[in-house]
Formats: structure tokens, sequence, C-alpha cells
């Protein structure tokens, strides 16, 4: 878990301007990409928590564990920036709601937690969704990893050919006079606009790379990203089943909390970044608002499946909506885990194949010509 319910007091030892200043150094936490308190950071931040409150240690002493136990500056004083708040009269889900770190969604969960008494539960829940959120994002890094490198290389390779190769061929074919059929004369000119603009091109992705999150920080440029990666086939599939996982988990944590369904929807709603998801969330909400049942709600929109619908039906049936929704995250959560191996499976000889043909064609109109040059020299 990374903390102790016993800290020990370190001696203090005299040290060095140099070495004070490398100590200082190592406990920077350098952030290029990515949020500062990250999903990740949440995870053991809920767990640890639930642990101690379950043990019967009081809230402020619990947080003032975590400060003693942080070895990075920044997220240290993050802990006890939360710690002052607490003292000041704030309960936990106030101090949350007051940092752009949370979302709406933990500060609700956390607040029916205090209200109800629950909070030590509602704390283990939050816990366990961050960690299959982690465990979701690990399984994809997982399954796209090794396509990747595949695809980088073989990048590479063709590049190495358009660069090296290809002007070799272009010289010889030039002295000798020959007649270049249209492929080589496009693999030619592909060459040279390589040779010619190369360095502009790897520059421009550098910068989107560096620039991305300024560049598509707009709502309609996220939409239209979403809505692309959605119509990609099997990748969209794979996308959604993620972002159901994470709907059918956050609304049995709420509902297990005696949080309404609507209220579930309208607070699932504010958490989930996915437009898709949070269009046909919006449209759920109305359609309840006017008096259709939850499973209704649900037909008709390209996000849910007839499954989600019949199980829900069932649910409100019987009454029994968390067990229900514990058991469609179960299945998606396995449907992610068997759709990222079958992703990986599939994008490496796909790559393989795309890679293969680019060579097959440079090859072919490489030597084509050569046909053409051994009858000019006999």
């Amino acid at each position: 878990m990374g903390f102790k319910l016993d800290p020990s007091i370190a001696p203090s030892i005299k040290t060095t301007s140099l070495s004070g200043t490398l100590e200082s150094l190592l406990k920077k936490e350098i952030t290029l990409f990515g949020r500062f308190f990250n999903t990740k950071k949440k995870e053991d931040f809920y767990a640890e928590l639930a642990v101690l409150l379950k043990a019967g240690v009081h809230l402020r002493e619990s947080l003032e564990i975590l400060v003693q136990n942080q070895k990075k500056e920044k997220l240290k004083a993050f802990f006890e920036g939360m710690l002052h708040d607490l003292d000041l009269g704030q309960g936990l889900s106030e101090v949350l709601r007051s940092r752009k770190e949370f979302t709406e969604y933990e500060y609700y969960s956390l607040q029916i937690g205090e209200e109800s008494g629950n909070l030590p539960k509602v704390m283990d829940e939050l816990g366990q969704f961050f960690a299959r959120k982690n465990e979701q994002r690990r399984g994809l890094m997982n399954a796209m990893t090794y396509p990747i490198i595949i695809l980088c290389t073989a990048i590479l390779v063709v590049v190495f050919m358009l660069r090296m190769v290809v002007p070799m061929f272009e010289d010889i074919f030039r002295q000798n006079g020959v007649d270049l059929p249209p492929i080589t004369q496009w693999i030619i000119a592909t060459s040279n606009f390589l040779k010619d603009y190369g360095w502009a091109l790897l520059s421009l992705g550098i910068g989107l790379i560096i620039s991305r999150r300024f560049l598509f920080k707009g709502e309609a440029v996220t939409r239209k990203k979403h809505e692309l990666l959605l119509r990609l086939p099997f990748l969209g599939s794979f996308i959604k089943t993620v972002y159901l996982a994470q709907f059918t988990q956050a609304v049995a944590l709420l509902t297990s909390s005696k949080v309404p369904v609507l209220n579930s929807i309208q607070m699932v709603k504010r958490m989930i970044t996915f437009y898709p998801l949070q269009d046909a969330l919006g449209d759920m909400e109305q359609k309840i608002m006017k008096g259709t049942s939850l499973h209704e709600s649900i037909k008709g929109n390209r996000v849910f499946d007839n499954k989600m619908s019949s199980l829900i039906k069932v649910a409100e049936e019987t009454n029994q909506t968390e067990y229900i929704f514990e058991k469609l995250n179960q299945q998606y959560n396995l449907e992610v885990q068997q759709k990222s191996k079958l992703l990986s499976t599939v994008m490496e000889p796909l790559i393989i194949i795309v890679i293969g043909l680019f060579v097959g064609v440079i090859l072919v109109a490489m030597y084509l010509p050569m046909f053409k040059l051994s009858s000019v020299l006999g």
C-alpha cells in the first residue's frame, strides 16, 4: 500500500549543499504529459484511506499518515493542503470539490458516504473503480505496444529504402537514359520529396505530438475525434466496451449507496469524458424524466446493446439494479480483456502485411527498369 501505521522519525543528518540539491531534484515529480493527480494516484489514495478508516483510524489521522509517507514534495504539499482545509471545518467531499483534480462523481460519492456513515465502504469502492480503470488502460497499452513497435520499425525500413536505396537506383537509371515506368517515377518522386522535406515533416510530427493537448483541446475537435474512433472497425467496438465497463461499474457503486438511478446517470455523465456515451446518457436522462423506464430509455441508442437493455429490464422487475449492474460490469471487463488480446493478435500480422506491400511495391518499381537497362546494355 505504501504507508505505515506507525511511522518512525528519521534522525536529522547534516548534508552538503550538493547532496541536498541532488535530493531535492530526485524528489521532484516531472509531469510532461498527463495529469499530476492521475488515476493511479487516485487508486492508491482511496485504497489507503479505506484501509485506514476500516482499521478505526480517524480521517484526519489517516490524511496525516498519507502526508508523512509521501516522497514527492508536490504530492506531499497537495495532501497538506487537503489536511489544512479539513482542519478549517470542511468535510472531505467539500475538500475534494474545491480541487480540479477530482470529479463531481467522486464528490457526490463521498458526500453520500459521509451522510450515510459508509465512508470507508465508498472509499474502498472508489479505489476498486480506479483500479479497474487502470487495469483496462494497462490492457490496452499491452495490446498496442508490440504492434506499435513493429509499425515504427517498419516505417523506418521504408524510409531507409526511400532515402538511401531508391536514389542509388535513380542515379543508375539517369546515367543510362532508361525510360522509367509510371510506378518507378512515382516512387522516385516520393523519395525526392522525402529528401527535400523530410526534416520538415519530422519537425511537424514532433510539434503535433508536443502540442496535441492544445490543438485538440476544444470540445468540437474532441467530439469529432471520439466519433471517428467509434466508427473504426473493431477498435471502435473495443473502445465502446471499455467505457461501458466504466459506466456499469459507476452505476453499481452509486446504486449500492442508495442513489436514485436518474441521479446516478446524471453524475456518471459528468464524470465520463467520452462524448458519444455522454450524449447517450443525456438522451437517457431526458427520456427518464418524461416517465420512460430505464430499459426503454436505452433502446435505439448505438452505444448500448440489447444485452444491457434486457438485463436492466430484469433488474427493474426484480428490484436488483445494483446486482445486475455489477454482473454487467464483470461481463464488460471480461470482454475488454478478450478484445485487447484479440486486438494485439490481429494487428501484428496486419501491420506486417501492409508494410510488406509497401516494400514490395518499392522493389518492383526499382527492378522493372532493370529489364530495360539489360536490353540497352546488351
